[in-house]
């Protein structure tokens, strides 16, 4: 389907869609409608509180009532909100309304990656490598924290119109070290799944690798490594098959690119690096080899030519990724300056001609000649010599001596020694965390000066027991953690009367507990015992601020205000509201009023009681009857409170009096 007709059939949809032109919660309105998957449909929405245009996620209402989906989704907005990450898709609120569960996000104005490779084929290797790495930085943010996307494929690459590229669809996100899921059923998309995911639901941050290894192919190709008529067929494909070369599809592709694919879609999980960070790395280290014809070089596949954008008004692909058209060839290129000296010289050295006689010999020249035979054996001699030399000794150096040093000095002493380094790592009983057990070629062996070093680096025991970490400060506790070869994962904080703000309160998994090295630990720290919020609503600023300061919590005061049934300067709201629980030194955001919003009082008399009452309520009034004596079987309104034309409080109430 082309671009146009994709935009016609979003149009055609979001005209049908009943939440098109609601108000969620009372401040988001939504829009249109962008795109919808399995578990949500994304509107384009303003925030009619803050005035933003932004992203609203909202739950299919059949899946709301579901609990586990509903705790998936909430997870969803946790886990990205801690990631403060400028290539991760922000998340800036949660809520219901109704039968609608939603998460509010940043919107992205662009494409997708999967926009990108329907659009253009295959991508020169500048800018697939230009796309990965930005990926790879908010994947490696996610895995530090002890977070896994396990759904990373081209639809979750964001690329704006200003050519920033974010990671999105946070939906799938779980802890380090849990399963797919409880069910046993595979969650994700089988074209990208790594055969851990497969073969045992397992999803570790090397199933983001095997992923990303997966989407660098097929930017580099224009093609997916495995497929099949089914989806059983390619899952298969990635149990007992490698993903191939992209060289073997795209010729004359650098092999380092062949390299940093095999390394990311390594089948066996502990081949392949252990975090986006360590790959990143990698990219980055293969990028710097490349010469500059070989970032630039055109893929096979690649669709280019003026019509793509020229012609094609509404190509959904940002002017940052357009592939550059050939140069047209000129009479200043270097090239054919060079091709017109050459031609000037054959045609100056094609021609025979005649030397002249040669002049008579004379005795008198002999010792000159003599000196000049001389000095020229000798040169001879000394150049032979220092080729010999150069062969046997001069091209070579010593591999230094790295053993049981640090990654950072034996990279250092490796610089100083003008080699190159490649590093793999292993675990190691022996062998402290972070240093070398041994490299290739070993210390001393000879190595051409430009020639690289292979250091193998110390992980660590492969399994590491979880130290007891209660009463330790969080910062302590994460230092703790990294040496022990664990690292921290995600934060969770609770009240505790027992345990004093800012401390660890437990771990999990617990303390004693067994754990692969680089595992991370989540953290229950505390946030000291709970404060109640008092009510301050109706009160004047300065006494809201003392109750609140006086309970321990510090006072931020909005700067929008709002009409309610307070006076104006008076607190109107208070956020978190009366009656909530929170820790010593939070936040409470006060709304202050503008007073009741004055509305006209419509003019009843005359009408019937039900009459003025439906006209009384649809302006805004409560309405209040007096019959008296005289009104009990009456049906005319005689007189009102507040005489039509007047202004009053909207929501107060009106008295009629029926005669």
């Amino acid at each position: 389907m082309s671009v146009v007709a994709r935009r016609l059939a979003s149009v055609d949809t979001t005209l049908q869609d009943p939440l098109v032109g609601q108000v969620l919660d009372g401040r988001y309105r939504v829009d249109a409608r962008i795109a919808v998957g399995g578990m949500a449909t994304v509107y384009r929405a303003v925030d009619t509180r803050l005035d933003r245009v932004l992203a609203l996620k909202v739950m299919h209402p059949a899946l709301a009532a579901d609990g586990t989906f509903v705790e998936r989704f909430i997870r969803e907005a946790k886990s990205v909100a801690r990631l403060a990450h400028p290539n991760v898709v922000q998340v800036f609120d949660q809520g219901t309304d109704g039968s609608y569960v939603y998460l509010a996000m940043e919107y992205v104005a662009g494409c997708t990656l999967r926009d990108v490779l329907r659009e253009r084929g295959a991508l020169q290797p500048r800018a697939a490598l230009d796309i990965l790495e930005p990926v790879l930085a908010a994947l490696g943010a996610a895995h530090r924290a002890g977070f896994v996307h396990r759904d990373m494929k081209p639809e979750n690459v964001l690329i704006g119109d200003d050519g920033r590229v974010k990671v999105a669809d946070f939906g799938l996100v779980r802890a380090v070290d849990t399963v797919t899921s409880t069910t046993g059923a595979v969650l994700g998309t089988v074209s990208y799944l790594a055969p851990e995911q497969i073969e045992q639901g397992v999803a570790d941050p090397r199933v983001d690798v095997y992923a990303c290894g997966v989407v660098l192919y097929e930017m580099l190709t224009g093609e997916k490594p495995h497929d099949g008529d089914s989806p059983a067929t390619v899952l298969y494909k990635h149990l007992h098959e490698d993903v191939p070369p992209p060289s073997a599809v795209v010729p004359g592709l650098p092999f380092a690119l062949d390299e940093l694919v095999a390394s990311a879609t390594a089948r066996t999980a502990q081949v392949r690096p252990h975090d986006a960070v360590a790959l990143l790395a990698q990219v980055r280290e293969a990028r710097a080899g490349l010469t500059e014809e070989q970032l630039d070089a055109v893929p096979p596949r690649a669709r280019t030519g003026e019509h793509d954008i020229a012609e094609d008004r509404t190509s959904v692909i940002p002017r940052a990724l357009t592939l550059p058209r050939p140069l047209p060839v000129n009479e200043d290129d270097e090239d054919v300056a060079v091709a017109a000296d050459e031609r000037e010289v054959f045609h100056r050295t094609s021609r025979l001609e005649t030397p002249p006689p040669a002049p008579p010999r004379r005795r008198l020249a002999r010792p000159r000649q003599r000196v000049l035979t001389i000095v020229a054996a000798v040169l001879v001699v000394l150049g032979l010599g220092a080729g010999v030399w150069y062969i046997n000794s001069g091209q070579f150096t010593k591999v230094p001596p790295l053993l049981a040093k640090t990654e950072a000095q034996a990279r250092s002493d490796l610089k100083d020694a003008g080699l190159d380094v490649t590093v793999r790592r292993a675990y190691s009983d022996t062998v402290k965390r972070g240093t070398v057990i041994s490299t290739d070629p070993a210390p001393g062996a000879r190595i051409r000066g430009n020639g690289s070093v292979t250091l193998t680096v110390s992980r660590g025991p492969e399994t590491v027991k979880v130290p007891d970490l209660q009463g330790y400060r969080l910062d302590k506790a994460r230092s703790v953690l990294k040496d022990s070869g664990l690292q921290p994962g995600m934060v969770t904080r609770e009240f505790s009367d027992d345990v004093p703000k800012g401390f660890v309160i437990d771990s999990d998994p617990p303390a004693g507990t067994e754990r692969h090295a680089d595992s991370a630990i989540a953290l229950t720290v505390s946030k000291g015992s709970p404060v109640e919020i008092p009510d301050v609503t109706g009160e004047d600023l300065a006494e809201a601020k003392s109750d609140l300061e006086g309970a321990g919590l510090k006072v931020e005061v909005a700067a929008e205000r709002v009409n309610s049934e307070h006076d104006a300067g008076k607190v109107a709201a208070q956020t978190p509201g009366s009656g909530s629980e929170a820790a010593e030194g939070d936040t409470v955001t006060l709304t202050l009023s503008k007073g009741p919003e004055m509305v006209e009082v419509p003019d009843v008399v005359g009408e019937s009681v039900d009459d003025a009452k439906r006209d009384l309520k649809a302006a805004g009034f409560e309405v209040d009857e007096d019959r008296g004596l005289l009104g009990l079987f009456g049906d005319t309104v005689k007189k009102q409170s507040v005489d039509g034309g007047e202004p009053a409080p909207k929501g107060s109430t009106i008295k009629i009096t029926i005669r």
